[in-house]
This record gives C-alpha cells, sequence and structure tokens, in this order.
C-alpha cells in the first residue's frame, strides 16, 4: 500500500459528532496537524467522510 499524509485543514467545530470520531480517529485534532499512514480500504473510507476537512497527499 502507498503512504499518505493527512492533514486537518478546517475545523470540526459545529460538525456532527461521526465527523469529530473520525477525525480523532485518524490521529487529527487540531488544524494543520498532519498524519503519516498506509493508504488502507479502511483508511480511504475516513478520509472519505470527512474530505471536506482534510488534505490528503501521497508519499
Amino acid at each position: 500500500m502507498a503512504k499518505v499524509r493527512i492533514t486537518q485543514i478546517r475545523s470540526t467545530i459545529k460538525r456532527p459528532e461521526t465527523q469529530l470520531r473520525t477525525i480523532q480517529s485518524l490521529g487529527l485534532g487540531k488544524v494543520h496537524n498532519s498524519v503519516e499512514v498506509e493508504y488502507t480500504p479502511q483508511i480511504k473510507g475516513m478520509v472519505k467522510k470527512v474530505n471536506h476537512l482534510v488534505s490528503v497527499t501521497e508519499l
């Protein structure tokens, strides 16, 4: 699998609880935080759910 960097670009204020939990499960929580992870189908689904809050770049 390819590694990707996921960066939170927008705040989770006034977002549904499910989106907040998805951001937390990705290892994010504050704007401009980044994590590097393997791009598995599970991660891909989480990113799709909160794609308006994060940006994804391949490494």
